[in-house]
């Protein structure tokens, strides 16, 4: 598709510096951008890019236009405008309404005309499929399970029972959704299982990554609102709620009945214990053990960033003897007078 700077200018809602009539047909990044590529600038890392591109046009905010060598198109987010630019210029494949000759379709299935079943896909007795969703290979969709329009499970998605899925949610390959919850009562040295009979509920405009598992309630729902984004291999437990529009990143693992707010950030391979509430437009950085309720917004970390093998083995070994260290100081402060309180009160004078 090849379009012009005008028109992407007016359908994006931008400030076009440059000449209307150029026309791009794709997108690419600043240093790789051909003379008729639409790139971006959003983060200052790149700005040094900025000065040698060869884009037709670059998309970005108004504070660093004087520097833009090529037309630029401001506007207040230039990487969501981005976004929306190339899901404009390279269009998903339209869904093909049909079910394949392969697939198997339980009784009672509901099934909208206009969604696409593909090859060897499984659809439950009583299942809904809305309409223009798009069930692709492989994929399972277990008894009673319901997928709302727009929805799209790429390939070898499951769906288990007493899952709900939103309006234009996009599951990713190898996905679980719904599975039975990590729940076993201890009797006598042994583990009884515990059914789990809740549900799983996901919102609308939803993404779920490759390979992540989701499952459904021990007794209440999972709860997964509308607007969420997860990454690929994430972990989340029974009972656990995820408030709108919050996202998280790869191999991050949510115990169950756990909470977390609305517009929260997740970083990668954060652990988060069971049965605690994080607040709306909290920030987590990777790697962090969350272990107890945060309750402000704010940004949080734990874990020590990586160190030169023997500065990390200093460390260690200081931080094994903080317990000498205290019980020493605390001598110190008796014979001195000096309270624990009294010195902290001191230093932040």
């Amino acid at each position: 598709m090849s379009v012009s700077l005008g028109e992407l200018a007016v359908r994006f809602g931008c400030e076009l510096h440059g000449n209307p009539d150029t026309l791009v047909d794709g997108v690419a990044a600043l240093g790789d951008a051909h003379g008729r590529a639409i790139s971006f600038l959003a983060s200052s890392r790149y700005r040094r890019q900025l000065a040698h591109t060869r884009a037709a046009a670059v998309i970005l905010e108004a504070a660093v236009v004087a520097e833009c060598p090529v037309a630029a198109l401001v506007c207040e987010y230039p990487y969501a405008t981005y976004a929306r630019m190339a899901a404009w210029l390279h269009p998903q494949p339209p869904i093909i309404a049909g079910i394949h000759p392969s697939a198997v379709i339980g009784a009672d299935a509901r099934i909208d005309p206009s969604a696409h079943v593909g090859a060897f896909a499984v659809i439950g007795a009583g299942a809904a499929i809305g309409a223009r969703a798009f069930i692709g290979p492989h994929c399972f969709i277990a008894a009673g399970a319901s997928v709302a329009e727009d929805v799209r499970l790429i390939a070898r998605v499951t769906l288990g029972e007493r899952v709900t899925l939103g309006a234009r949610a996009l599951v990713h390959p190898g996905a679980v959704l719904g599975s039975d919850g990590f729940g076993f009562a201890p009797e006598r040295g042994s583990w009884v299982k515990v059914p789990q009979l809740g549900a799983l509920k996901v919102g609308a405009d939803v993404e779920i990554g490759a390979n992540t598992t989701i499952d459904r309630g021990a007794i209440g729902d999972t709860v997964i609102e509308e607007g969420v984004k997860l990454d690929n291999q994430i972990q989340i437990g029974h009972n656990v709620r995820i408030g709108a529009h919050s996202v998280l990143a790869a191999c991050v693992g949510v115990s169950g009945s756990a909470t977390i707010g609305r517009h929260c950030m997740v970083g990668g391979a954060v652990g988060i214990v069971g049965h605690l509430s994080i607040c709306d437009d909290a920030v987590i950085t990777g790697f962090s053990l969350v272990s107890h309720s945060i309750t402000r917004p704010g940004v949080y970390s734990s874990g020590i960033p990586i160190e030169e093998a023997g500065v990390w083995r200093r460390i260690v070994a200081r931080l094994k003897r903080i317990d000498s260290w205290a019980a020493r100081l605390a001598a110190v402060e008796r014979q001195t007078n000096i309270s624990g309180a009294a010195a902290r009160s001191e230093e932040d004078e």
